[in-house]
């Protein structure tokens, strides 16, 4: 598929159900219950560590990031594209505006978590310099283990994005 333009911006309250509903759908599926609810994406979305990143294409909604920044180490805690925007340069636009305000912050660390099994992210973001730092059995309410991952800022990645 060809690369398509998109838009950054900070969440808006309105975009706070379909944010839920992505995670649900796209990241939660197959878990009990729903961890990502509405309620919860509101308080990330309010909180000050916490920055809430969305992509759109021709003013759609295509994406979103859910970045907490400490002092030195920032935690991408949830990250989706729709499913007819993936693999067209929208998730890297994300993560490069993520990596960039994390080092003008004075971070320099990005961890991230993801099902051991979700080969498609890890390839994406080991293609981003992002190193596995291992694996955390029951990681997902006891059901999936996750591959717990690390990308040092400031450094070059070793390979490059597609």
């Amino acid at each position: 598929m060809s690369k398509i333009p998109c838009t950054l911006r900070l969440a808006r309250g309105s975009d706070i159900q379909q944010i839920a509903v992505m995670s649900r759908c796209l990241i939660e599926v197959g878990l009990r219950g729903w961890t990502w609810h509405p309620t919860r994406i509101a308080r990330a979305l309010r909180s000050r560590e916490t920055c809430v990143l969305v992509a759109e294409t021709e003013g759609r909604f295509a994406g979103f990031a859910i970045t907490e920044f400490g002092d030195t180490r920032a935690h991408l805690s949830l990250f989706a594209v729709q499913p007819a925007h993936q693999r067209r340069g929208i998730g890297l636009a994300m993560i490069e505006w993520i990596m960039e305000s994390a080092l003008t912050a004075g971070i320099t660390q990005i961890d991230v978590e993801m099902r051991s099994n979700n080969f498609a992210a890890r390839s994406f973001y080991e293609a981003l310099g992002f190193k596995p730092t291992g694996q955390v059995a029951g990681y997902y309410q006891n059901i999936e283990t996750a591959v717990r991952m690390q990308r040092r800022l400031g450094l070059p990645a070793t390979t490059s994005a597609q």
